[in-house]
């Protein structure tokens, strides 16, 4: 099954660019999936384990970098968004 999802991130520091930027490269490094980002949010869209594991191990991974963050995550199972 296909699907999108749609991945906002508010980091709980003051210079928080940084942390947006090297979270979307981490999405980036994910293969089967294809990753757009916009002003607001960075679209996965891919196999449904591909894009959960991506969403699973980048926030582990950005918990284990940064801290504390806020991730605000929409699903949308057999959508392609783009």
């Amino acid at each position: 099954m296909k699907l999108s999802a749609e991945i906002t991130l508010y980091p709980l520091q003051d210079d928080y660019l940084p942390i947006i930027k090297s979270t979307i490269e981490k999405l980036h490094s994910f293969n089967g999936i294809s990753v757009e980002t916009f002003p607001t949010a960075t679209i996965l869209v891919g196999d449904y384990s591909d894009v959960m594991a991506a969403v699973n191990t980048s926030m582990l991974w950005s918990y284990e970098q940064y801290g504390k963050c806020v991730f605000i995550v929409k699903f949308l199972p057999g959508y392609e968004a783009r």
